[in-house]
């Protein structure tokens, strides 16, 4: 998936984990080289904290520069 360090994803599905994920929502993504060598991505959920889900979850989407000031507080 490339590097999170800065990234968001959309959240399309949340099969097993309906708890911290909900579809349609974006979410930030924090880098994690070695999650993403094995098909995970590091996100920051619904509780606020980090955990690892399967990439196949989300879709990384672009966020508007006059927007990212808005997604880097909600972290």
């Amino acid at each position: 998936m490339g590097d999170t360090s800065h990234s968001y994803f959309l959240c399309i599905a949340n099969n097993g984990y309906d708890v911290s994920l909900q579809v349609r929502t974006i979410y930030r993504g924090q880098s994690d080289p070695e999650a993403e060598a094995h098909g995970m991505v590091r996100i920051v959920d619904e509780s606020g904290e980090d955990f690892l889900f399967p990439a196949k979850l989300f879709v990384p989407i672009e966020v508007p520069a006059a927007a990212a000031h808005a997604f880097a507080g909600a972290a």
